[in-house]
């Protein structure tokens, strides 16, 4: 089946930026062409596309149609490169599923090494980002798992040391006796979300298997987490690279030292699109490989 570029580019536009008018802002048609091109794609592939509403979303159909329209973006750009031909149609369009951490340490690095293309990041859990790729959303992921989703390319990136800390008052308050479990299961932490894992995974790394859930703050922001921990708010699990230099300066301390949580990541890749995103594969491996530790097991990959 054949699809009208100018149906699927009103698609990726409406579902990028929720609404009809700004897709018509972004394309220079008016709203009406807009609706028009969705309703005739609709039409034609006799599924709803579009959940109408504020803001519109898309149905898994929707979705999944609005991702080959940039995976071909991506692929005619591939070919210009291979042939050397001048065809500037503009920037193409990437989505990638990424963890915040990997956002606020490292991967903006990789983005700036890859010029001509308009990335548009999907932040979830390492542990969940596959489940973008296994829903056909994005194509490629910083995933926590080395095991390939069907269908994908996986390369090892290293592994993200991760340092559980508070504020020296903090320790004062809650820890006088020391770090126990028992301490801890009363102890407020800092967790990014519901997914966020780090917490629980270091207290049964540190404490051979104590399977303890400590009160928590919710703080979806990385940066947020590292100032939370220095204000006393909380502790957490920070990127070591991002708590260093309080660390250095005695604004945090570790929980219990020298008992760091290494975190692999993987980068996974849809085999399809993989010979297209080298150039970004590249960067985004050296990126990680001056950032990351070398990974010291790499089951799965």
């Amino acid at each position: 089946m054949q699809f009208d570029r100018h149906h699927l580019t009103a698609l990726s536009a409406v579902l990028r930026l929720g609404s009809f008018e700004a897709a018509a802002a972004e394309l220079s048609v008016t709203p009406s062409a807009v609706s028009q091109r969705i309703k005739a794609l609709e039409d034609r592939v006799g599924v709803v596309l579009v959940n109408r509403g504020a803001p519109c979303t898309g149905t898994p159909a929707g979705l999944r149609l609005a991702k080959h329209a940039e995976d071909v973006g991506l692929l005619e750009a591939q070919l210009s490169r291979e042939l050397a031909l001048d065809m500037d149609a503009g920037p193409t369009r990437l989505r990638i599923a990424v963890n915040a951490d990997s956002l606020a340490t490292w991967f903006v690095g990789a983005m700036a090494s890859v010029p001509g293309l308009l990335f548009e990041l999907a932040v979830d859990d390492q542990d969940h980002s596959a489940e973008w790729l296994k829903r056909g959303e994005v194509s490629a992921a910083v995933c926590g798992v080395g095991k390939p989703v069907t269908g994908c390319d996986v390369t090892a990136l290293g592994e993200m040391r991760y340092v559980a800390v508070a504020s020296p008052d903090f320790m004062a308050r809650w820890f006088p006796e020391g770090v126990t479990p028992r301490a801890l299961a009363r102890a407020p932490c800092l967790s990014f979300g519901p997914k966020d894992a780090l917490q629980r995974n270091w207290i049964a790394q540190t404490f051979d298997g104590a399977r303890v859930s400590p009160p928590a703050h919710v703080l979806p922001s990385t940066q947020a987490f590292v100032e939370a921990a220095r204000l006393g708010i909380g502790w957490g699990l920070n990127p070591m690279g991002m708590v260093r230099g309080h660390m250095r300066k005695g604004r945090l301390v570790p929980l219990v030292p020298h008992t760091p949580l290494d975190v692999p990541l993987f980068w996974q890749v849809s085999r399809v699109m993989a010979a297209a995103l080298e150039p970004v594969t590249a960067s985004v491996t050296r990126s990680a490989g001056r950032t990351l530790r070398r990974m010291q097991r790499q089951d799965g990959a």
